[in-house]
């Protein structure tokens, strides 16, 4: 992947290294750049990062070439595509499907599937997941094609600019919106569940909304401030309000077998064209179903 930038005055008499930076080159790419033969080129030719730009140049940058993601085996299973382009590809994941290959998930996860799609093109693969689901959840998923997206992304993730609406269904009857803020840790004695830690837990903040109630149950939209855990799971059920088929904190399988959760929306700028993006995936046919003719403006 090539890239070519016009200094403007905003970086006359700035270093190259400062441009990267502002540009959103991570240090470890800048790094690998130096590295790299033709990685930067100013008015076509090689420059060290301690150059200073003048208005007009030319800076080229040529990403390095990555090795393909090892140990991840290409498989042809569900990667259905919300949206593509040459730096980002957004997926609606299913349910059942982990995000990474890890202990008894060698071959079923969303990490296998996108291998076999860019294999099925003959595109080199890295795995770059953005933000993560967990197994049972449904819904956008968003992968970095290349190490600069990758970066900017990464940055947006830490920022808290890249904003997502979920929708949720929960046990009991909600009426108004509200906000928990409780902090959530790990659960003692267990290395997966995570708990309200009143003392040692880290700052969460989970926003809902009351779409429908039907069966004593609750459809909701909600947005996070924060992305900790099994947050929205940890939270609904500290307010007396689980989320039902949830096998760790509410194994309840009356009306459905998994967590009723589903990433409905994504909403951020483009790390490469700066292009505000809202992404959303429709909600899949089993959280439909609980609330029949709910759905129409989702």
């Amino acid at each position: 992947m090539i890239f070519n930038y016009r200094i403007n005055n905003l970086y006359n008499n700035k270093t190259v290294d400062f441009f990267l930076r502002q540009t959103g080159y991570s240090r470890r790419l800048i790094i690998d750049l130096k590295e790299t033969d033709e990685g930067i080129l100013l008015n076509g030719e090689r420059a060290f990062t301690n150059v200073k730009l003048k208005e007009g140049d030319i800076l080229r940058i040529h990403l390095p070439f990555e090795k393909p993601s090892e140990h991840i085996t290409p498989v042809p299973l569900p990667f259905p595509v919300i949206y593509e382009d040459e730096h980002i590809i957004a997926v609606n994941k299913p349910a059942d499907m982990p995000i990474h290959p890890s202990i008894n998930n060698h071959e079923n996860t969303l990490a296998n599937a996108a291998a076999w799609y860019f294999k099925e093109k003959d595109i080199p693969f890295v795995f770059r997941c953005v933000n993560r689901l967990d197994r049972d959840t449904t819904g956008l998923v968003l992968l970095a094609k290349h190490q600069l997206s990758g970066c900017i992304l990464s940055e947006s993730v830490k920022a808290r600019e890249i904003h997502r609406e979920y929708m949720a269904v929960c046990q009991g009857i909600i009426e108004n919106p509200g906000t928990i803020d409780l902090p959530i840790g790990r659960l003692p004695g267990s290395a997966i569940m995570r708990c309200v830690d009143l003392e040692q837990g880290e700052h969460a903040v989970t926003h809902y909304l009351p779409v429908a109630s039907e069966n004593n149950m609750t459809l909701l939209r909600i947005h996070l401030e924060t992305g900790r855990t099994h947050q929205i799971r940890i939270h609904m059920g500290a307010i007396g309000h689980p989320l039902p088929g949830d096998y760790l904190y509410n194994p309840d399988y009356t009306w459905i077998n998994r967590q009723p959760l589903h990433s409905a929306s994504l909403t951020f700028d483009h790390p490469i064209t700066g292009e505000k993006m809202h992404l959303t995936a429709p909600v899949p046919e089993d959280m439909r179903r609980l609330f029949p003719g709910s759905f129409n403006l989702f």
